[in-house]
């Protein structure tokens, strides 16, 4: 076989999921290979509503793409994480946060107007029933043709593997979490 023998699409919906760290930095590596290749991109962020390092490299480098990267900073933080779950958000508020995220990654994945639309963290969302697999799966469903979807997250629905080109599991092999260190700034947010 050549490489004239292999077939073309005009975009793909790609996953990170897996217990491992890693994820929203995979997300990250393609948002910048997206811009690189001057591609108009969206990062959507279903989760993580506080500061984080992420938030912060892409509010600053906002300037220098203009109209071709938006962020949208949705959610409102851990949903029933024991003693990391924001204690004053109800669940009404957590799945109304999740609910407007969702609208925006729709619109942006069906406008055709981008050729990558992230949506950071949507499997956690869908995993603790702040939206269903049902949305997962009409978001997948409505993206513009030539529009690429990235989905990340811990546990993403098996049931919905077919409807993905590319696939990736971030497996832990150990995490000093683990041993009860606290996440560091800069690496683990």
């Amino acid at each position: 076989m050549t490489f004239e023998d292999y077939k073309h699409k005009d975009s793909v919906v790609i996953v990170y999921s897996g217990e491992g760290k890693g994820k929203t930095s995979a997300a990250l590596g393609l948002m910048v290979r997206a811009l690189g290749n001057r591609w108009r991109v969206a990062f959507i962020q279903f989760i993580k509503y506080w500061g984080v390092s992420e938030h912060v490299f892409i509010r600053d480098i906002q300037p220098l793409y203009h109209d071709q990267l938006y962020f949208y900073k949705g959610g409102k933080g851990f949903y029933k994480a024991g003693d990391l779950s924001e204690q004053h958000i109800t669940e009404a508020q957590h799945k109304e946060a999740a609910r407007d995220t969702y609208k925006k990654a729709l619109t942006c994945v069906s406008s055709g107007e981008y050729d990558l639309v992230i949506c950071d963290e949507i499997n956690n969302a869908i995993h603790d029933g702040l939206l269903s697999k049902q949305q997962l799966s009409r978001l997948m469903a409505a993206r513009a043709t030539r529009t690429s979807l990235c989905l990340t997250g811990r546990n993403f629905p098996q049931e919905l593997l077919n409807h993905v080109d590319i696939a990736s599991d971030m497996t832990k092999i150990k995490h000093h979490f683990d041993d009860m260190f606290v996440a560091n700034k800069g690496i683990d947010y």
